[in-house]
């Protein structure tokens, strides 16, 4: 069986992983090298289905579960089993109260083991919550990770368009290049920075609760951090906006003042696609089965989908073959 796929961020990877594995034969093509144009070179990286049920559908936990088990398997030793913390200034506290009235798996913490988790955040928030199960990787060190083992694997990766003919099936990941195309697909702008601060250091991902614009910061190691992201409505791709930057800011500040003297390395803005539901969808579209819709829950949500894409592939294959048998 040889099987193309259309695009080369999470989902295609994931999903050429996959058929990889269960013995097909993979191309993969994508007309932007180095993920220059992938939504999920700006990703968190949060494998934190409990936390994001808070505002997304049962299925994401359902879905996302097993995802640190299954990113294990994939590439051992790039995931950080380490949980999330939840915190919130004390006049919003109740946004803390909220957050875990939608949501399970944690245990309430105060002061004392707040300080225990994360010293760096000692005496600055008096309750927050703990989701010990929880854990995170670094995306772009994991796609790079996951393309190279794909590749050492027999994997064919190409740029620009791709002949169809003599593939058995066609798997189309190309995200947000697919809004206007795929029915219901939008898009949902997101923004984010990095800071480097040899001030502070952080051993999980740390979300700040704010009634506007909550945020959360991932360490990347070597006193480098990850802060996002905003969700805009808008399928607008320029660069982040004065508003964005100035919130982001302003919430890594209200983490850590020492944040106010870190270095900006980086912002970022990008097109994350989402259906109306905001949960990923694997359907068969004419002669190609179509994986999209990851909006916000890539790393975590695309193992499984993959999974699910990959079973798709298989299914008409074996199908066809019993109809030539006939």
């Amino acid at each position: 069986m040889r099987v193309l796929v259309k695009g080369a961020g999470i989902s295609g990877l994931l999903v050429a992983h996959e058929l990889q594995a269960r013995g097909a034969e993979v191309s993969v093509v994508d007309p932007h090298a180095n993920f220059d144009r992938a939504a999920s070179w700006l990703a968190g990286g949060m494998l934190a289905p409990w936390c994001e049920r808070e505002s997304a559908d049962e299925a994401v936990v359902r879905l996302g579960g097993q995802a640190a088990d299954r990113w294990e398997a994939i590439l051992p030793g790039h995931v950080v089993r380490n949980g999330t913390l939840v915190v919130a200034p004390a006049r919003d506290h109740g946004e803390l109260k909220r957050f875990a009235g939608r949501t399970s798996n944690y245990r309430w913490v105060e002061e004392e083991d707040i300080a225990l988790l994360e010293p760096a955040l000692a005496g600055r928030f008096r309750h927050g919550l703990f989701f010990p199960e929880e854990a995170h990787l670094d995306p772009r060190r994991t796609l790079i990770a996951l393309k190279d083992k794909l590749s050492a694997q027999g994997v064919v990766f190409a740029g620009g368009a791709a002949e169809e003919d003599g593939f058995s099936d066609i798997v189309d990941c190309a995200g947000a290049a697919r809004i206007g195309q795929v029915d219901d697909l939008r898009g949902v702008r997101g923004e984010m920075l990095y800071l480097h601060s040899d001030e502070i250091e952080l051993s999980r991902p740390v979300r700040l609760l704010h009634p506007r614009i909550p945020v959360y910061i991932v360490p990347r190691g070597a006193g480098l951090f990850m802060v996002g992201a905003t969700m805009i409505e808008s399928d607008f791709g320029g660069l982040i906006t004065a508003r964005s930057l100035m919130e982001l800011l302003n919430a890594a500040y209200t983490l850590h003042p020492a944040f106010a003297d870190a270095t900006l390395v980086e912002t970022g803005a990008g097109i994350r696609p989402a259906f109306p539901d905001n949960l990923p969808r694997v359907i068969r579209q004419g002669n190609a089965v179509v994986f999209n819709g990851l909006y916000r829950h890539g790393f975590l949500l695309a193992p499984a989908m993959a999974a699910k894409a990959a079973d798709l592939v298989f299914s008409e294959w074996t199908k066809q073959r019993s109809s030539q048998c006939v």
